[in-house]
């Protein structure tokens, strides 16, 4: 065991919290004192060349630790959770069987939840889903999200009015099983493996100041052209890419339906909107041990709450 490692959390940890909160930084700080991998549970870092917006950590930042689950997905394919969901639980029993810390980091809610809940996933229906899919394309997300806001209010609130494919799967699993889509959901119980779930948040200020500095720094740093670039490889046709926060305003600004200033600025407020459904979502798990994301001794209280739940 190298100096400065801990040889003593044996079972995965989980990173999870809001956008901008510093989930990475932390992750990385665990892998490197415990000797552990990254594994990803950020559902748009699964694709190639989805970087800048998804802030994805660069290779040269990553400290020689190994990282699994990044770009593993072509643009054209379409993320789900049940996919992720038997990936990454061969990544992270290949880990734990080799006697490696998997630092579970991300904060795709139900991504999280499919993993460490084992969350057995209704069936599908392709005619349910192709009509759904139809109306999708002829009246829009939005009013798709109110027609799901009448049959299923607890699922319309916990699913963004823009995000298409995830109000079509609602919808497919209310008309399939007759019941509201949360009852589909996972019992919240033992985590698998033991994971100690950590959840990093910060003043609700402060990360609004870091969602909007991070947004510029996104655009500054080239991310029209990052879309315009996976637009040559099929961005357009991906259900899930193209929905996401950030992409899916580019895409319009690059169509003529609003300037870059509003795209930038729609992406800002998209990233907030998010954020509120994943304090909810993540506030409801018992189990998770709640970390002052500014507080400068993160690194020691995460540690420390890792071998202390175990």
């Amino acid at each position: 065991m190298a100096p400065g490692r801990s040889p003593v959390v044996t079972v995965p940890i989980a990173v999870v919290g809001p956008t901008a909160s510093g989930k990475s930084a932390l992750a990385l700080d665990l892998a490197e004192r415990l000797g552990g991998e990254i594994v990803n549970v950020d559902a748009m870092a699964q694709y190639r060349g989805m970087d800048i917006g998804t802030a994805k950590p660069p290779v040269a930042e990553r400290r020689g630790i190994v990282h699994h689950l990044f770009d593993v997905l072509d643009v054209t394919e379409t993320a789900t959770v049940a996919g992720y969901k038997e990936a990454a639980t061969a990544v992270v029993d290949d880990l734990v069987a080799a006697g490696r810390v998997p630092v579970i980091v991300g904060g795709s809610m139900m991504y999280i939840q499919g993993l460490l809940d084992d969350w057995a996933f209704p069936p599908t229906d392709p005619a349910v889903r192709a009509r759904y899919e139809a109306d999708l394309a002829r009246i829009g997300a939005r009013a798709l999200h109110a027609r799901l806001a009448d049959v299923d209010p607890a699922a319309a609130g916990t699913i963004l009015d823009s995000d298409g494919r995830r109000i079509v799967r609602a919808l497919e699993v209310v008309e399939i099983t007759g019941a509201p889509f949360a009852a589909s959901a996972p019992t919240i119980g033992e985590p698998r493996w033991g994971t100690t779930i950590l959840a990093v948040d910060r003043d609700r200020a402060e990360l609004d100041a870091r969602i909007s500095a991070r947004t510029a720094q996104m655009f500054a740093a080239g991310f029209v052209d990052e879309v315009v670039g996976l637009c040559r490889h099929g961005l357009r046709d991906g259900k899930t890419a193209s929905q996401a926060i950030g992409y899916a305003q580019v895409l319009a600004y690059l169509d003529g339906e609003y300037g870059l200033e509003a795209a930038q600025e729609r992406t800002v407020i998209g990233t907030r909107q998010y954020v509120r459904r994943q304090r909810s979502w993540f506030r409801r798990d018992h189990r998770a041990v709640w970390l002052d994301a500014a507080s400068p001794t993160l690194l020691d209280e995460a540690l420390a709450t890792a071998h202390r739940v175990k």
